[in-house]
């Protein structure tokens, strides 16, 4: 590739910039000044920027645990993104696998694998992915028997058959759920009939699709978030807002 456009790639400065500053001499490949921007490179060789050594990563990976408020997008002139959240000192070409809601928190993967976000995302492949939600109601016996058979939603989408996991009923909602439901779609629900907490994992990614399934059983989600996707499980220690690199396994098992 060329040489301004491997140190772009590394988010070393805009295409215009690294044309300039190369003609001035501040990059060395293997040893030897380059004022080429068009130098062509394959990636493995030594390469400084100002003195200080550049590494070509082809893919990166990263694990965000998305907090509300924050859209599943690229770019937004408006809203804060979960490509935001990574900073300034980031690659251009990344982006998210897949979405989240705005208010549903949680993993969400970020590369520029393109091979793997279709692998990930294809309908083929029915990746599972597991969920903790709160819910408004009392979830039923019923509504596990219904989830496992594949709801019907509506007149467009039947979900596949889906594992639901009932943890724990509560009558009254604690300080924790009132706090979670100012940050929903329904704020002005009183949680009135209790609170159920479960763990839920669909093998398919509709809109809004857990929110739907609830809703078509007569509940409403107010609070979600994604625990693992296929063989990726959330970093506990990671706070919400925060990001880490995937390791060398967890980018292992994603590709195997």
């Amino acid at each position: 590739m060329r040489l301004d456009k491997y140190l772009s790639d590394m988010n070393v400065g805009t295409r215009k910039e690294l044309k300039t500053k190369i003609r001035k001499g501040v990059v060395t490949v293997d040893g030897a000044r380059i004022t080429d921007p068009g130098f062509s490179v394959k990636g493995d060789e030594s390469v400084t920027f100002e003195g200080q050594p550049i590494h070509y990563h082809t893919f990166e990976y990263y694990m965000l645990n998305k907090p509300a408020g924050v859209i599943t997008a690229t770019e937004d002139k408006r809203q804060q993104t979960v490509i935001d959240l990574l900073g300034k000192d980031r690659r251009k070409d990344l982006f998210p696998v897949g979405r989240l809601d705005k208010n549903t928190v949680g993993l969400l993967l970020i590369t520029n694998d393109g091979d793997l976000n279709h692998r990930l995302l294809s309908p083929k492949k029915h990746v599972d992915k597991k969920y903790y939600a709160k819910i408004d109601g009392c979830v039923t016996e019923a509504d596990v028997d219904a989830f496992a058979k594949g709801l019907r939603i509506d007149e467009e989408l039947t979900a596949l058959p889906a594992t639901l996991e009932i943890l724990t009923f509560r009558d009254e909602a604690t300080a924790s759920d009132k706090e979670d439901l100012l940050t929903s779609e329904h704020p002005e629900s009183t949680l009135s009939s209790g609170v159920t907490e479960i763990c839920v994992t669909i093998r398919e990614g509709k809109f809004h699709q857990i929110k739907r399934m609830f809703h078509a059983v007569g509940k409403e989600v107010f609070y979600l978030k994604r625990l693992s996707m296929g063989r990726l499980v959330l970093d506990p220690a990671l706070a919400e807002g925060s990001w880490r690199p995937l390791t060398e396994e967890e980018i292992r098992m994603l590709n195997t």
